[in-house]
């Protein structure tokens, strides 16, 4: 089996952080050879590029400087993710047999040797479950120490150990203590701002320049805030994203913040056809059905939207299932004050609507229904999900007290959210076609492709913010009759009832967000965040359809 193109860099960004490293040694019945196979083909490989013939030499440079960074977030990341994992990765490059080769392609797709797909599951022999803390707290602390820790400290302390840029350690007297990333990854970030130094002194685009050197600057500070603000209003023809952002893998808290990177072309024209839907959000907003208390009634004032082809993706940006889109920065301070930016990865879109999302419809969709799944819906979809991120109660008060939906929602916040975004993203479509501000064709066909992608994200598991956000969805559908299994198996939509459950979901989230309500949102997902039978009997028939892509970036050098 082939090595991996990341790996060279991988194993000597972890030889010089760490030094040497020793592997586990317990004993556990581990996935065989023909199963890790069949595990890993549950990606297909898909050739991911850009055209980068427009782009002149000075940007071909600081592209190639970018793309020496991006590598290094991997390693970073996989110490982020668990502690193990450097010494999993040394012995698994030292295995030459088939089963290590086997071992070690799928520990890179799933960064961990836990498989995403299988709720978790270690794959390679000696490993523990899956710490829900990842790497972000002591390995001898309790989520319960960690919790009353936070609570005897002061507002600014309580910040700091809350905030998304800090590790909680011990110190040598053996209490926690909060350490800024500037200085638990302090040597990968100083190679990192060195890289991206180097592309801000190549580039001739002024607004890039500022974001390489202002992120730079923030790897070694510790304050991303003037970052980014400057990633916000870039406006440049390569459209870099690197640093810690998503959360998911805090899985106490949902507060630390893992390292990712994407480096993309921009695709101006499609770029340009999608920039009217910024000019709709406040109209949006005002129209959520939510109390209208809990509407913002002026949003943050830039809302850029921006269409990409992706270069090289690394860390948290290329792990398991792939991102199709994202939706950034999450610091409460720049949404509320500069709004956020809409990232749409078209051609990783477009890769797995053809190797992944036809196939499902194929498959499981009534035969009427099959022709309604369109590309259009499903990339149009993904950037409304996009948006609605930005929508509805962000910053809220409970009891008296200012907080956010981050914070109050804790573990359960990342699955919430998910599922808030893509039944309201479906309630704006809605709402833009009623208006006429989109194509009527377009509900002929959404909410049909949105069950075929629901059915592709539920395949994520249900240990996963989307998969499980999904499961939710699906399951508040039946129960309104707005998606119906028929006695072939296959399923549909019905689109009267669909239109009202959408409506119905998307105030209930939108609602319990608004209030902090974290003992409503643990039931909500204890409830429906469930595979029922009906769905895993549709799901059965998908075992020859691939879950994801694996991507080739091979723009990338």
């Amino acid at each position: 089996m082939p090595r991996h193109p990341f790996l060279t860099a991988i194993v000597l960004g972890l030889a010089v952080s760490l030094g040497p490293t020793r592997s586990t040694s317990t004993v556990m019945s581990t996935p065989d050879l023909a199963a890790l196979q069949k595990m890993t083909a549950r990606f297909a490989p898909a050739d991911i590029g850009a055209d980068l013939s427009a782009l002149p030499a000075s940007e071909r440079a600081a592209l190639a400087s970018l793309v020496e960074a991006t590598r290094l977030v991997d390693a970073l990341f996989l110490r982020q993710l668990w502690a193990g994992n450097p010494a999993v990765l040394m012995h698994l490059s030292a295995d030459e047999s088939p089963l290590g080769r086997a071992r070690l392609a799928y520990f890179l797709i799933n960064k961990s040797p836990w498989s995403a797909l299988d709720d978790d599951a270690p794959f390679v022999p000696g490993i523990p479950s899956k710490p829900a803390s990842a790497n972000y707290y002591p390995a001898d602390a309790t989520k319960t120490e960690v919790e009353q820790w936070i609570s005897t400290l002061d507002d600014r302390s309580r910040a700091e150990a809350t905030g998304f840029f800090t590790v909680i350690r011990r110190g040598p007297d053996g209490r926690l203590r909060s350490v800024p990333y500037s200085q638990e990854y302090q040597p990968d970030l100083l190679m990192m701002a060195s890289a991206l130094r180097k592309a801000a002194g190549l580039t001739a685009q002024p607004t890039l320049k500022r974001f390489l050197e202002t992120r730079a600057a923030a790897f070694l500070s510790n304050d991303y805030y003037e970052s980014d603000v400057a990633w916000m209003e870039l406006d440049a023809s390569i459209e870099p994203t690197i640093g810690p952002y998503e959360t998911y893998e805090d899985g106490w808290f949902g507060y630390k913040a893992a390292f990712e990177a994407f480096i993309t072309i921009r695709d101006d024209a499609e770029t340009r056809r999608l920039s009217r839907f910024s000019s709709e959000l406040q109209e949006l907003e005002d129209n959520l059905p939510i109390d209208p208390r809990y509407r913002n009634p002026r949003l943050g004032g830039l809302a850029p939207i921006a269409v990409v082809n992706v270069v090289i993706a690394s860390g948290d940006g290329n792990r398991g299932v792939q991102t199709a889109a994202f939706n950034l920065p999450n610091d409460e301070r720049v949404v509320a004050q500069k709004g956020s930016k809409r990232v749409m990865l078209k051609n990783m879109q477009e890769a797995k609507f053809s190797k992944v999302l036809v196939p499902i419809a194929r498959t499981t969709l009534a035969a009427s229904d099959q022709d309604r799944v369109s590309f259009d819906a499903f990339f149009t979809h993904i950037l409304m999900h996009e948006l609605m991120h930005g929508l509805g109660p962000q910053t809220i008060s409970v009891g008296g007290r200012p907080s956010t939906v981050r914070h109050e929602l804790k573990e359960t916040y990342s699955t919430i959210e998910e599922a808030k975004a893509d039944v309201a993203g479906l309630w704006a479509l809605q709402r833009l076609v009623d208006r006429g501000r989109l194509d009527a064709s377009l509900e002929q066909t959404m909410y049909v492709t949105f069950l075929a992608s629901a059915l592709r994200s539920i395949r994520f598991g249900i240990t996963e913010a989307h998969g499980r956000g999904v499961a939710i969805q699906i399951n508040k559908f039946l129960d309104a009759g707005a998606v119906v299994f028929n006695s072939d198996g296959t399923c549909a939509v019905r689109h009267e009832a669909m239109k009202q459950a959408v409506t119905d979901l998307t105030r209930e989230i939108m609602t319990l967000e608004a209030h902090g309500d974290h003992p409503a949102a643990t039931e909500l997902l204890q409830r429906f965040g469930v595979v029922r039978p009906e769905v895993q009997r549709a799901l059965d028939r998908l075992a020859d359809v691939p879950v994801d892509i694996a991507p080739r970036f091979v723009a990338a050098g």
